[in-house]
């Protein structure tokens, strides 16, 4: 299972992974498509993708969510996530419906959605999560789209955590991009999940170690934030 992918509706793909590409200055490994990214996961010996969709503004909510279940319906090797903005003033209803469509965890990526993970007023998007059981995946750490503020420090995701810990919370990026010094600090041996997406050639050998074996392997989850 990998558990951090991403991939586009047919009309917008194209459009989408040329400015995505063009904002890291990187080259993607699939054509933004589900069914290409279905394709390669099986060559590379995937069988099940979970799927992480981002509302960027509250307008996209429905859509998204709505385009999420039925990509659920029509690929068996897609576990798709759904989508909120925390500043919509619908959130809750968002969330009551992604529970309701079958959609098995929330996506939020503080960076494109312009929040930062510990501010108070996202509280009840993670306290509605954590009563629907409903897992959260945190984009965590440097993005490319925000190069000079970092909207999910590993401290700010820990004050998070701590907010509301009944909330399954699930960094990705080995818990923050290029903040690993601080994931140490801070966020080893917290009870949070760390996904391993994007992290391969960023992070040397030896910390990635460490911190799986002080963290738990229990607490890692295999990802590759395809198609990057």
């Amino acid at each position: 299972i990998d558990f951090h992918v991403h991939a586009f509706a047919d009309s917008i793909a194209a459009r989408a992974m040329e400015k995505l590409s063009n904002t890291a200055k990187i080259i993607p490994h699939t054509d933004g498509t589900v069914a290409d990214t279905v394709k390669k996961q099986k060559e590379w010996g995937i069988d099940l993708g979970v799927l992480l969709p981002i509302a960027t503004k509250p307008s996209q909510q429905n859509t998204i969510n709505n385009w999420a279940a039925e990509l659920g319906r029509n690929f068996e090797e897609i576990i798709p996530f759904g989508s909120v903005h925390p500043y919509a003033e619908d959130a809750l209803e968002e969330l009551e419906r992604i529970k309701a469509l079958g959609l098995k965890g929330v996506k939020l990526h503080p960076d494109y959605q312009g929040f930062f993970i510990d501010d108070p007023k996202a509280f009840r998007i993670y306290e509605k999560c954590a009563e629907l059981s409903l897992p959260v995946v945190f984009h965590a750490g440097f993005d490319a789209v925000s190069p000079d503020v970092i909207h999910a420090l590993p401290k700010a995701s820990l004050n998070a955590h701590r907010a509301v810990p009944q909330m399954t919370m699930i960094l990705a990026h080995m818990g923050g991009a290029r903040c690993w010094d601080d994931v140490e600090q801070f966020l080893v041996g917290e009870d949070i999940y760390f996904d391993i997406s994007f992290t391969a050639g960023e992070i040397s050998s030896e910390q990635a170690k460490r911190i799986i074996k002080n963290h738990g392997a229990d607490k890692i989850l295999f990802a590759s934030d395809c198609p990057w």
